[in-house]
C-alpha cells in the first residue's frame, strides 16, 4: 500500500513539473509558429522554424499541439507554392486529425487533399473521395459556403467524367446553399459559376432552352458584379455556342460579332480566347450558308495562325477540326483530308475524345477501301469503351460515396470510445486525487515540524548573514579610515609643511634660497608620489603596465574556469586601449562581469562568446550564450540590468538585449569611441 502510494506521489509531483516545463515549450512553439508567418524572413527561414515548431510540438507529447504545428507548415507551403510539400503535409495532418477525432481539422485536410488531387493530380475519383469527406465534416461544422463550394468542385469533376445527372444534382445543392448566403462579390461570383455550369449541364443533356436561361441569369449576375466583365464575356459566348445547337445561326453570328468587339477587354485576360471567338463565327456562317468564302477562310486562318503562335493545341484543334468540316462543305476533299487527319494527330495528342471520334467518322468517308472500314472500326470500339468507362465512373462515385459514410461512422465510433476513456482517465484521477489528499493529511504533522526547523535553520542563518554584513561594514569603514589618515597624516601634513617652508623663504633671493626650494619641490614629487600610490591601490584593476585586453582576458578565464562555462573571446587591435578613459574600461570590465554572473544564475548555458569590435568610431560589446533566454519585456527590472544600463546611460551609450525562451540571450553595448 504505501509503495502504491509513494509512486501516485511521484506521478503527480512528476506531472506537475512536467507542466512547468511544457508551459516553458509551448512558449516557443508558439514563437516560432509566429516566426513561420513573419513576412520579412526568407523563406527557408521560415521553413525551418516551422519544422522546429514540429519538433519541439512532438516533445511534448500532445498531438493536438503536433497538428496545429503541422498545419502551419502545410499552410506556408501552400503560400509558397511548394506544391508537392504541401500535399504531403496535408496527408500527415489528415491522419493525425482522424486519431484526434478533430472535426475541423479532418474537413480542412480533407478539402485541400480533394483541391491537389482535383488541380494538380487530375485524379477525378480521388478528388472525389476527399471532397465527400470534406462535405461531412463542414456540414457538420454548417459552414455553409464551405460546403456549398465542395458540392460545386464535385459537380465540375463530375461534368468532366459525364456523369451529367449527378453533375447536375450537386451543382443545384450549391446554387441553393449560395443563394442563402449575403450577396458579396465573391459569393456573387460562386453564384455565376453555378449557373455558367449547370448552362453546359442543360446542353450536355440536351435541354437546350433550359441551357440559354441558365447563361441568361449568369448573364444578369455578371452585370451585377464590379468585376464581372469577362464574366459576361463567357456568358455571351456560352448563349452562342447554345444558338448553333438550336440552329438559331444569325443569332450566334450576332453574338460572336459583338464578342470580337470586346477582344481589348479579354485579351490580357484570355489571349486564346480572341482566335476561339473568330473560328465560331466563321463556322457559324458555313452552317448559315453564307457564301462570303474569302471572308470566311481569312477568319480561319486567323485563328488557326494566332493559336499556332501562342501553342494552344485545344484551340487549334477546335480550328482544324471546324476547317474540315469548312472544306467539306466546299467539296475540297484534298484539303477536307489535311485538316481531319491533323485533327486525328492531334486529338490522339491531347486526349480529345470528343473530337478524336468526329475526325474518325470524316476519315472513314474520305478514305476508301479497308483503311475507311478500319477507322470505322476504331470509332466504334472507342465508343463501346468509353460507354464502359462512364458506367463504371457512375459505379466508383457511388462506391466512393459509400466508402465515406462508412469511414464518417467509424469515426464517430472512435469519437465515443475515446469519450469512454476519458471519462475512465478521469474518475482514475480522481481517486489519485482522493489518495493523495489521504497522504496529504497524514503528512501534515511531519511538515509542521520540518517547517519549524527551516524557520529555524534561516533565523540562523539570517544572523549569520547580519554578522557578515557587519564584518563587510566594518572592514570598509576602517578602510575608509586609513585612506583617511594616509590622505591626513601623509599627504596634508607633507603638503602644509612645505607651504609655511616655501612662504618663510618667499621673499629671500640667492643661491641659497634656490637650493632650500629645490628641496621643498622635491618634498613636492615626493607627495605626488604617494597620492599616485594611494589612487593606484584604490583601483587595483588597472595598475601601470597591465594591458587592458590582459586584465579582462584574465577574468573572462577566471570566471569560466569558476562557472564551468566554454568561451571563446574576440578582439581587434584598432582600439587604443592607452589613449582610452579609464571610466570607460572600468565600465566596459565591470558589464562583462555582471554579464558573466547572470548567466552563471539564471541562464543554464554551456558556452560564452565575447567579442570587442570598433565600427564607425563605436566600441562595440557583444555577449551571447545559448542559454535558456528570458523574455525582455517582463525581466528588465533586475538590478544586474539596472546596474548595466545604469553604466552605459553614464558613457553616453546604447545596450540591447535580444533573447528567446530556449535559444539564448545577446547583450549588444555601444559606447563612443574618443582618442
Amino acid at each position: 500500500m504505501r509503495i502504491c502510494l509513494g509512486l501516485i506521489c511521484l506521478f503527480l509531483f512528476g506531472n506537475a513539473f512536467s507542466q512547468n516545463h511544457d508551459s516553458i515549450q509551448f512558449d516557443s512553439i508558439f514563437k516560432l509558429r509566429s516566426l513561420t508567418f513573419d513576412a520579412d524572413l526568407s523563406d527557408s527561414l521560415r521553413i525551418v522554424y516551422a519544422k522546429k515548431a514540429i519538433e519541439l510540438s512532438r516533445k511534448t507529447s500532445q498531438d493536438s499541439t503536433v497538428l496545429k504545428s503541422g498545419r502551419s507548415l502545410g499552410i506556408l507551403y501552400d503560400v509558397l507554392g511548394e506544391t508537392d510539400q504541401w500535399k504531403k503535409q496535408n496527408k500527415i495532418n489528415l491522419d493525425l486529425a482522424y486519431k484526434l477525432s478533430d472535426t475541423l481539422a479532418i474537413a480542412v485536410a480533407n478539402l485541400n487533399i480533394g483541391i491537389a488531387k482535383h488541380v494538380y493530380d487530375v485524379q477525378y475519383d480521388s478528388a472525389y473521395f476527399y471532397y465527400r469527406g470534406a462535405l461531412k465534416y463542414y456540414d457538420q461544422l454548417e459552414d455553409t459556403e464551405l460546403v456549398a463550394t465542395i458540392y460545386y468542385y464535385i459537380a465540375t469533376i463530375q461534368i468532366k467524367d459525364k456523369v451529367y445527372i449527378s453533375s447536375e444534382e450537386n451543382a443545384i445543392k450549391a446554387l441553393k446553399l449560395f443563394n442563402t448566403l449575403p450577396k458579396t462579390e465573391s459569393i456573387r461570383d460562386d453564384i455565376w459559376s453555378v449557373n455558367d455550369l449547370l448552362g453546359k449541364l442543360s446542353s450536355k443533356l440536351g435541354r437546350y432552352n433550359e441551357a440559354l436561361e441558365y447563361h441568361s441569369k449568369a448573364l444578369t449576375i455578371a452585370n451585377s458584379m464590379q468585376d464581372g466583365a469577362f464574366n459576361e464575356i463567357i456568358s455571351l459566348h456560352n448563349q452562342a455556342n447554345v444558338y448553333i445547337e438550336l440552329h438559331n445561326y444569325e443569332k450566334a453570328i450576332e453574338v460572336f460579332d459583338d464578342l470580337t468587339e470586346l477582344r481589348p477587354v479579354y485579351q490580357e485576360k484570355d489571349a486564346t480566347f480572341y482566335p476561339l471567338i473568330i473560328d465560331n463565327l466563321a463556322y457559324a456562317k458555313v452552317l448559315a450558308g453564307h457564301k462570303d468564302y474569302d471572308e470566311i477562310s481569312d477568319m480561319f486562318y486567323e485563328a488557326y495562325r494566332i493559336s499556332n503562335n501562342l501553342n494552344d493545341d485545344v484551340t487549334k484543334l477546335a480550328v482544324t477540326i471546324d476547317l474540315s468540316k469548312y472544306y467539306k462543305h466546299l467539296e475540297v476533299k484534298d484539303s477536307t483530308l489535311k485538316y481531319t487527319v491533323n485533327a486525328y494527330k492531334l486529338a490522339k495528342k491531347i486526349s480529345s475524345t470528343d473530337i478524336l471520334l468526329e475526325s474518325m467518322i470524316l476519315l472513314s468517308e474520305l478514305k476508301e477501301g479497308d483503311e475507311g472500314k478500319s477507322y470505322l472500326r476504331d470509332h466504334i470500339k472507342l465508343t463501346d469503351s468509353l460507354l464502359y468507362v462512364e458506367r463504371n465512373v457512375r459505379n466508383k462515385y457511388a462506391r466512393i460515396e459509400l466508402e465515406t459514410d462508412q469511414l464518417v461512422a467509424e469515426n464517430k465510433q472512435i469519437s465515443k470510445e475515446n469519450l469512454y476513456l476519458l471519462i475512465l482517465s478521469i474518475g482514475l484521477l480522481g481517486t489519485a486525487i482522493l489518495v493523495y489528499v489521504l497522504i496529504s493529511q497524514r503528512a501534515k504533522n511531519r511538515k509542521l515540524k520540518l517547517i519549524q526547523v527551516q524557520q529555524k535553520a534561516n533565523e540562523d542563518i539570517y544572523n549569520l548573514m547580519l554578522g557578515q554584513q557587519d564584518k563587510v561594514d566594518e572592514a570598509r569603514a576602517k578602510e575608509k579610515t586609513r585612506v583617511s589618515k594616509e590622505l591626513h597624516d601623509g599627504v596634508l601634513g607633507g603638503l602644509f609643511g612645505v607651504r609655511l617652508s616655501l612662504d618663510s623663504i618667499n621673499f629671500n633671493e640667492g643661491k641659497e634660497a634656490m637650493m632650500t626650494r629645490a628641496k621643498y619641490i622635491s618634498q613636492l614629487k615626493t607627495i605626488e608620489h604617494d597620492i599616485r600610490k594611494i589612487s593606484h591601490e584604490l583601483n587595483t584593476d588597472f595598475v601601470s603596465g597591465s594591458s587592458f585586453i590582459d586584465i579582462v582576458t584574465e577574468l573572462i578565464e577566471n570566471q569560466t574556469q569558476a562557472y564551468n562555462l566554454e568561451y571563446e573571446f574576440d578582439y581587434t587591435e584598432d582600439i587604443h586601449w592607452d589613449l582610452v578613459s579609464n571610466k570607460i574600461k572600468i565600465n566596459i570590465y565591470r558589464i562583462i562581469q555582471e554579464s558573466m554572473q547572470n548567466i552563471y544564475k539564471h541562464a543554464n548555458a554551456k558556452g560564452i562568446t565575447i567579442c570587442i569590435s570598433l565600427e564607425k568610431d563605436l566600441i562595440c560589446l557583444d555577449i551571447v550564450d545559448d542559454g535558456s533566454g528570458f523574455d525582455t519585456s517582463k525581466n528588465k527590472k533586475g538590478i544586474g540590468l539596472k546596474n548595466m544600463n545604469s553604466r552605459v546611460s553614464d558613457l553616453n551609450g546604447t545596450i540591447k538585449f535580444t533573447s528567446q525562451s530556449g535559444i539564448g540571450t545577446t547583450v549588444n553595448v555601444k559606447i563612443p569611441y574618443t582618442n
